[in-house]
């Protein structure tokens, strides 16, 4: 990470603290790396994380361990662990961190890539799920994000699933010779992921696939349309989409995705689902459960990258070496209630100017011998303060 991109991950990490706190998810940390078999069981073995893009090695007690590759598995081992069944439900996370995967680098896709994400554990109410979307919405918009599209769908459950999983298998053997080597491959093991394929003969193939969405059971139905339904009360736009089945093997019912059409091709930004059964995969209690993940490098693309994060209030410039200690003391005093650069006392003021505008501060302070000259840098008027505290007084109210 550059320093020109710094700011803007920490904006994020910023937006994350002012939105999620707010509706009751509590920031959790967990393990930079864990057992090998929490993704192997959670994520599930025939997906591509498991099979091509994990970083597993050995350590020195020869246990397999790998770094994280996603958030919800380590979300569900925490749970169990540490006896959060036992608390008020539904228990309420959200977390911010390093994730890795072993893919070709691209454009807002790397190796080691940030993701937040938040997760509700213990409770089927479609009001979680409403409400998560509601919440990635919130977060993706006040971050800048631009041209998005919200995709949703329903897998039902296991059993639902795994009965339209037969009837899948039926149909791309039928159709297996215009189907990808790789989704031939994975039709006895994975047959959803075709609805995947980048493969221009699959995705014909694809068009005419039974769709899951039209075989759910009647209580799966009957949820999904009450997701949609809040969706509608808080005017949140959305697509039924019947081939969104996700990555991850552990979805159930509620499925969605956010896409931005100023990505291209890879326009995947954020995205989750319902995940009834994972936990219970790990080991622990019958849990009903929903999160989401959003990559920030992804966001950040999103949001575009000539997009300013943040500006300062202040620039304070120095016009003459002698008045430094005066230019300190006012930062000094400044910094704790306003966002401030202070100048170069070895620049000219024009260059010192020219670099507040640069940086897009709202005000300038330039010091002078018995007070500050405020510069209002869009207007260009300018008034003169005898205090710090005036200063602070003008740029506050001005905001």
């Amino acid at each position: 990470m550059l320093p020109e991109d710094g700011q803007g991950r920490l904006s994020i990490g910023m937006f994350c603290e002012s939105v999620l706190p707010h509706a009751g998810y509590d920031y959790v940390e967990t393990p930079t790396f864990e057992d090998t078999e929490l993704f192997t069981r959670g994520v599930g073995e025939s997906t591509d994380i498991v099979q091509k893009e994990m970083f597993t090695f050995e350590d020195m007690g020869g246990r397999s361990l790998t770094l994280r590759p996603e958030g919800t598995a380590p979300i569900c081992r925490a749970y169990i662990q540490h006896g959060m069944h036992k608390r008020p439900q539904p228990v309420k996370l959200w977390y911010l961190g390093p994730f890795f995967r072993h893919e070709a680098p691209q454009a807002g896709r790397f190796r080691q890539f940030t993701q937040v994400g938040a997760e509700s554990l213990g409770s089927d109410d479609p009001a979680l799920d409403a409400e998560l979307i509601d919440i990635l919405a919130q977060l993706l918009e006040i971050a800048g994000a631009r041209d998005l599209r919200l995709r949703i769908s329903s897998l039902g459950t296991a059993d639902t699933r795994r009965e339209y999983s037969e009837e899948l298998k039926t149909f791309l053997r039928s159709r297996a010779e215009e189907l990808s080597p790789d989704v031939q491959g994975r039709i006895d093991t994975n047959p959803l992921r075709a609805f995947d394929s980048a493969d221009a003969g699959t995705q014909a193939v694809m068009r005419d696939a039974p769709k899951l969405v039209d075989r759910l059971a009647p209580d799966d139905a009957e949820h999904f349309e009450d997701v949609k339904r809040l969706l509608d009360e808080v005017e949140i736009a959305y697509e039924i989409d019947p081939a969104l089945v996700r990555g991850l093997d552990y979805y159930t019912r509620t499925v969605f995705e956010f896409t931005s059409d100023a990505l291209g091709a890879q326009s995947g930004v954020a995205g989750g689902g319902r995940y009834d059964g994972l936990v219970k995969r790990l080991g622990g209690p019958p849990t009903p459960a929903v999160g989401w993940a959003a990559g920030v490098e992804r966001i950040l693309l999103a949001a575009g990258r000539g997009k300013s994060w943040r500006h300062p209030n202040l620039f304070i410039a120095i016009p003459k070496p002698e008045r430094r200690s005066a230019a300190f003391r006012l930062a000094h005093e400044l910094r704790k209630t306003l966002y401030l650069e202070l100048g170069d006392a070895g620049r000219s003021l024009k260059g010192q100017l020219r670099r507040a505008d640069q940086l897009g501060a709202a005000w300038t302070a330039i010091v002078e011998d018995d007070g500050f000259t405020l510069k209002h840098m869009e207007s260009g008027d300018e008034r003169t303060v005898g205090t710090s505290d005036e200063v602070r007084q003008t740029v506050v109210e001005s905001e």
